[in-house]
């Protein structure tokens, strides 16, 4: 392909070799959770034990090579829900049925509004506050929240638009408030020493599959619905800090190693990578579900793509050949020395975690720190 594999190390965050954010729970913080839901034990004795793992797991992570340590999402239960949990004016709620992806549906939970919107003293803050004192030289800490247009999906779920409407009529002051409270928890976070965002977003993946289209029963298109989640993802972060590195990370689901959409970049590669104010993207690019990388050419010079070309679902280990020929094929479209390599999602986006082992998981991490050294020496 004519493509020399050949560029230098990353000072700055998206790394070379770098990480999505989540990793699975180790039994005993699953047994501590299990009995705090029964009220066995207390607020803080789960608290205790959750620093315990949280620190073994950042150690964990600074052996593996990781230059960016995260909590693992080890206080959360889902990805996305537990932030939105903690928004004034939203409470969790049990509805009649979860997610649905291709081979399992997940539990029946969502975030449901209460009242008005607003992010003041938001409990994550004081997540990141615990491992920023891990950081150190050469290593930073990194906060991973869900997208903006992610809780703006959420909330006009079919079981929670009446919800919604009872307290916003108009959907440009429900995107002005999602913005607002995003706001003040980023400039909290960043306050609590936070200079690495990522913000993880499935909608993305979700209106490019074609069967999301054919469930609607309305006129909207891809365009429009891409348009909307644009504006409040960049609203959210129009005011951040300079000196605060915000990404993005695109997935088409992961839960229990199972997938929830399939479709390439190609619909939104216009609005997605011309437009949303982020400076790097982190895509899911370990099967053909996600399409060529074509849609790349549409990233700005002065962004970065992280490419998630191993599996976090398996613990299989892909061949560093393969992974190296698409890693040129991909430079085709974006400058080698913009791109990185990582899993192409978590590997527990929710407590109950992929088909895997954490031995595969560690495993994994070092091959594609491998193949990260051998392309970018």
């Amino acid at each position: 392909m004519g493509v020399e594999l050949k560029a230098g190390k990353r000072s700055a965050s998206p790394f070379r070799f770098d990480n999505v954010g989540s990793f699975l729970r180790p039994e005993k913080l699953k047994e501590a959770r299990a009995s705090f839901a029964v009220g066995d034990i207390s607020a803080d004795e789960l608290k205790r034990v959750e620093d315990e793992c949280i620190i073994d797991l950042i150690g964990k992570q600074k052996d593996v090579g990781l230059q960016v340590i995260t909590d693992g999402e080890f206080r959360r239960s889902w990805w996305h829900l537990d932030f939105m949990w903690g928004l004034n004016g939203v409470s969790k709620e049990t509805v009649g049925k979860g997610y649905v992806f291709h081979d399992e549906e997940t539990r029946p939970e969502t975030a449901r509004l209460t009242g008005r919107i607003s992010g003041e003293n938001h409990p994550f803050v004081d997540h990141f506050t615990f491992i920023q004192q891990y950081a150190e030289e050469g290593v930073i800490a990194r906060q991973t929240l869900p997208a903006p247009a992610q809780f703006l999906a959420e909330l006009q779920r079919p079981e929670n638009i009446s919800a919604t409407e009872e307290f916003y009529t108009d959907i440009n002051v429900l995107v002005k408030d999602i913005a607002k409270a995003y706001q003040t928890v980023i400039q909290d976070l960043y306050a609590a020493g936070c200079r690495s965002l990522q913000l993880d977003d499935c909608t993305w993946g979700m209106i490019v599959d074609p069967n999301y289209w054919n469930a609607r029963q309305d006129t909207e298109t891809v365009e429009g619905i891409g348009e909307l989640y644009l504006s409040v993802n960049n609203l959210s972060i129009e005011n951040a800090p300079e000196d605060l590195t915000v990404t993005t990370h695109v997935c088409r689901g992961n839960y229990h190693s199972t997938w929830a959409s399939s479709g390439g970049y190609d619909p939104i590669a216009n609005i997605l990578f011309e437009k949303e104010n982020v400076s790097a993207y982190y895509l899911e690019y370990d099967t053909d579900r996600a399409g060529d990388f074509a849609p790349l050419s549409h990233v700005g010079e002065e962004k970065s793509v992280v490419l998630g070309l191993f599996s976090s679902k398996t613990g299989e280990l892909e061949d560093k050949e393969t992974i190296k020929t698409r890693i040129k094929e991909a430079a085709q479209y974006v400058d080698l020395d913009r791109l990185c390599i990582s899993p192409q999602c978590g590997f527990a986006s929710t407590e109950e975690g992929n088909i895997l082992t954490e031995e595969q998981q560690w495993e994994k991490l070092r091959l594609i720190k491998e193949v990260a050294d051998e392309v970018w020496n």
